[in-house]
This record gives structure tokens, sequence and C-alpha cells, in this order.
């Protein structure tokens, strides 16, 4: 077994770090366009959103308190639902979900890379290529180093998510641009596409949390830490994203957000730090996508360990094996890294048209409805097990999680390329069955 040596900070940095990627400083167009430019319903969408991350915080932190071998999630879901639907989650989130996601984030900070030193063509793939092997040489020969550059990039990430926070709310009051967007809703976006809308992009920007559970086996005291971490990282999730939309709203006009699109972060940049404020937050950018890169590389590498310490999985005498020297389950992190090569290409075929009539593989949001859905699984059964705890706890809990769970698998199920995502998830999720043995160690 490996050695515990994550502490509550490592784990609160995993849960915040993770969440807060590249999408939050482009968000705040995407809520306003959906909510017709209405600032108080953008507002409360954000607040909706967060329900699913709060509250499936809290009944994964009941679990953590029950349940705790190696990956948080295929451990609550072996023991409330049965052996076979844990491992085909395990499976799932080592074949597509951490590889696919950790395949984008690289190319994310590569493309900020190549924008803040004016490169264009294969510098981005040659970038992506060499933050991908880095992280993944951090946390394979020093995973303590890599808990502390979680930690460290989580501090670093959030400066700019504050500054902006604090400084335009400050300014918003002051000026009156915060009252007066308030007041009105612009008339610029008649078609918005309503407070579901609004409320389903908000729920992609609250993903990822999750992923923090994968370490629990590492974590120092982790029935105690890792509780603690969810619901700690989580509320602090929110309270940075909702400042931070205030911040943005209180140093420039909505019809102006909406008119920059995208770039309305980097103008309200300039606004809170000046004429160097977009060069700044390109950077601050960056080091919140390998932030993020560095988290799912590092519950990612576990994967096929998790499954092989049951005796499941492709050869699980070795994938089970752990290196003495670094306390790393070695093969399980070369695995890994092979899955993330094999979506980087993948997701370099998109841009260079290699699929056939324009296909486009959006690995970044294919797995995301499934992995909802096995939420939502989890979260039926857990009010049906968790017979001993208070009503609040064992139905409240767990009903509003549920609620915004599905929320986001409505917005999965919305989507244009629906068929390829759940064709793809599903063919993945099942393949597993391939290597699954019904009689496995525990």
């Amino acid at each position: 077994m490996m050695e515990k040596k994550y502490g509550l900070w490592t784990t609160v940095a995993m849960v915040i770090g993770i969440v807060i990627g590249s999408g939050v400083f482009f968000k705040a167009d995407n809520i306003l366009m959906a909510s017709g430019g209405n600032t108080k319903i953008a507002l409360i969408a954000w607040l909706v959103g967060a329900m699913s991350m709060i509250f499936g915080a809290l009944v994964f932190a009941e679990c953590s308190n029950r349940f705790a071998r190696s990956n948080g999630i295929v451990d609550y879901a072996e023991s409330m639902v049965s052996d076979k639907f844990a491992y085909l989650i395990g499976w799932f989130n080592g074949v597509i979900y951490y590889p696919a996601l950790a395949a984008v984030l690289a190319w994310v900070a590569a493309n900020y890379t190549a924008v803040l030193f004016k490169q264009e063509g294969g510098f981005v793939w040659i970038m992506a290529v060499i933050y991908m092997i880095g992280i993944y040489l951090l946390n394979y020969f020093s995973p303590i180093l890599s808990g502390k550059f979680q930690v460290a990039s989580t501090v670093i990430k959030i400066i700019p998510l504050i500054s902006i926070a604090v400084v335009g709310i400050i300014q918003g009051i002051r000026s009156g641009v915060m009252m007066e967007n308030f007041a009105s809703a612009t008339s610029e976006v008649a078609g918005g596409n309503g407070f579901a809308a609004a409320v389903l992009g908000t729920a992609f920007a609250y993903e990822g949390w999750i992923i923090a559970t994968t370490i629990n086996g590492e974590i120092k005291d982790s029935k105690k830490t890792l509780p603690k971490a969810l619901v700690f990282g989580s509320l602090a999730i929110v309270v940075i994203y909702v400042t931070y939309f205030l911040g943005i709203i209180g140093v420039i006009p909505v019809e102006t957000i909406l008119q920059q699109g995208d770039n309305a972060v980097n103008a309200a940049a300039g606004a809170v730090f000046g004429s160097v404020g977009a060069s700044m937050l390109t950077v601050f950018i960056i080091v919140s996508c390998l932030g993020t890169l560095n988290g799912l590389i590092l519950g990612g590498s576990r994967g096929f360990y998790s499954l092989a310490i049951r005796g499941q999985g492709i050869k699980p005498e070795f994938f089970s094996k752990v290196d003495s020297k670094s306390d790393m389950p070695t093969k399980s992190a070369m695995a890994n890294l092979f899955f993330v090569c094999v979506y980087l290409a993948i997701w370099y075929m998109n841009f260079a048209g290699l699929f056939p009539n324009g296909t486009f593989v959006d690995i970044s949001e294919l797995p995301i409805a499934l992995i909802y859905g096995i939420y939502i699984v989890i979260y039926i059964a857990f009010m049906i097990k968790m017979k001993d705890l208070s009503f609040i706890k064992r139905f409240v809990f767990p009903i509003l999680a549920l609620i915004g769970a599905s929320i986001v698998v409505y917005g999965g199920l919305s989507k244009p390329s629906v068929l390829i995502d759940l064709t793809i998830s599903i063919v993945v999720f099942l393949s597993g069955l391939l290597f699954y043995k019904k009689t496995s160690c525990k």
C-alpha cells in the first residue's frame, strides 16, 4: 500500500485547484448571455449551479468517513452499489475521464503560452507535449513535490480572481456601475437561452472536485481530513466564483461584457491591474491550467492501481506494484501517460481536420454526462443504504446533489454531439467488462 503523505492543505488544494482551471476566467460572459443580460438571474445561476458541488461534497464527505481504501468514488460505489459497478467506474475514469481532461488542459496551457509569446502553429502542440511530460515526471519522481506544487499553483491562481473580486466590488460600489448593472437588464441579448442554460454553464465550471478523492489512500487520517477538504474546498470555490463575478460586473457594464465576449476578462484585468493586466492575467491562467493538469495527472496516475489492488483490470499483479523509492504506482502512471498521449493525438486530429465530414470529437466534455449519471446512481444508493443518518443527511443533501447532477446530465444530453459523446462513453464504460474478474481480492 502507498504511504500516507498528503495533509489537509494539499487535499484542499486538490479540490480547489482542479475545479478552478481556465474556464472560470471566461464564464462571466457566457452566463450573462444565457441569462439575457440579467445580472440578477446570472448571480442566482452561479449559486444554484454550486448546489451539485456543495451537496455532492457533503454526501461524499459522509462516504469518506466510512469507506476509505485507494480511490474515493470507486470505494463508495463498491460499498453502496456493487463491486462490478465500482470497477466499471474506476475503469471509465482511468481510460477516458482523467486522461482526456488532462490532454485538453495541457493544450489549453500551451495555447495561452503561445498567446503570451505571440507564437503560432506547431508551437502550441510542442508546448502541450512539454507541459504534459513535465507534470507527469513531477508526479512520477516526486509525488510529495507534486503535492506542494498543487498547493502553490492553487494559491497563485486565486490571486487574480480575488484581486478582481475585491477591487472590482469596491470600485463598482463607488462608481455605481454594479448597482446600475443590477438595476437594469440589458436588451443586447433578448434571445438568451434562459435560466436553465445559465445554470448549466455554471455547473460545468464547478466540475472536477471529486478527483481529490482518488488520493484518499495517501491522505493522513483520511476519514477526518478528506471530509474537511471536500466541504471547505467546495465552499471556498463558491465564494471565489461568486465574488469574482461581482467584481467583473463592478468594473465593466454588462453591455461591454457581452460585446467583448471572452475578452471581457482581459478588459476587467486592465481596469484592475492597469496596462500590464492582460499579460499578467495570461501568466496566471497558464499557472492555473498547469495546477489543474497536475491534479488530473496526480489522480489519474492512481487509476489502474486502484483496480489492480482489488485484483481487477488488466494484469493486476503488474499494475499493483508501487515503486519503493518514489512511492508511486509507476506502472499505473505509465498507463495514464499512454492514454493522455492518445487523447492529445485525438485533440490534434480535431484541429487538423483529420476526422471525416468535419467531425469534432470534443474529449473535454464527452465523459461529463455519464460521470454525473454515475453520481446520481450513488446518491440514490446513499439514500437507500445510509439508514442510520439523520433525515437531512440521508435525504435532503443527496436530493439536492441529485438535482444539481441532473442539470449537468441534461446539459450533456442536449448537446448536438450527444450521440457521439454517449456512444464513446458507454462503449468505454462497458469495455471494462472484458477484464472484469468475478473472483477478486479485497
